[in-house]
């Protein structure tokens, strides 16, 4: 064919594509491994997505951050936030994918605090804070505009300090978009939280909850293979 017909143009675009994506992962990979030598405790294992290479890491004396293999992100500059406090630690496990293209991802671990990010689980624009022990179950979804605290975050008044209680969001477990978790709840596996519920106590297994406070509503089945 000649040169210039519609055929000969695909594909020289899309040649020119691959190109420049090739490129572009290895850029990436060489922004990483400026990362952990700028981050000691900055671990990414092989088969994790480049794409962690743009996220915004904010770490302290002693922090560990770790990324397992598998786990993925957007390459949206900035719109992954970590912030690791002295001898914070996060896990970000095998599989999960912290998502950020319909909204930032903040994860913070103040001093000496573990956050757990199961394997598989979905992170969507949501927000984790901890200040003792927050763990995100395998499978587990956060939804858009959610937030999770195991903390008051301030003490009350002068009389009254901080209360922190480790946060615990089982296997499964789906928490729907603008819902908000505080501190000392366990959400057991399988449950739902609905859209824009604030949950103040325990959730038990396989259980849909409602509402502010959020109350028992239904019982949920099995989502081990819920899309």
């Amino acid at each position: 064919p000649h040169p210039a017909t519609p055929g000969r143009r695909g594909s020289m675009t899309s040649t020119a594509r691959r190109v420049e994506l090739h490129v572009l992962h290895a850029l990436d990979r060489l922004r990483l491994a400026w990362l952990r030598r700028r981050h000691p405790g900055l671990e990414v294992e092989p088969g994790a997505s480049a794409c962690f290479a743009h996220a915004r890491i904010e770490m302290q004396s002693g922090a560990r951050l770790r990324i397992r293999k598998g786990a993925v992100t957007d390459r949206i500059p900035g719109a992954l936030h970590f912030s690791l406090g002295p001898g914070a630690l996060v896990d970000v496990g095998e599989g999960a994918w912290l998502r950020t293209d319909v909204g930032a991802v903040h994860v913070i671990a103040f001093e000496g605090a573990h956050i757990e990010i199961g394997p598989k689980a979905f992170l969507n624009g949501c927000h984790l804070s901890a200040k003792r022990k927050l763990c995100v179950g395998r499978g587990a979804s956060v939804g858009v505009g959610s937030r999770v605290f195991d903390s008051d975050q301030h003490a009350l008044d002068d009389a009254t300090p901080e209360n922190v209680q480790p946060v615990s969001i089982g296997d499964h477990v789906w928490i729907a978009s603008d819902a908000t978790v505080l501190r000392g709840v366990t959400i057991g596996a399988h449950s739902v939280v609905a859209a824009r519920s604030l949950v103040t106590r325990d959730v038990p297994d396989h259980t849909l909850v409602l509402g502010s406070p959020a109350r028992a509503h239904r019982r949920v089945g099995d989502r081990a293979n819920t899309p």
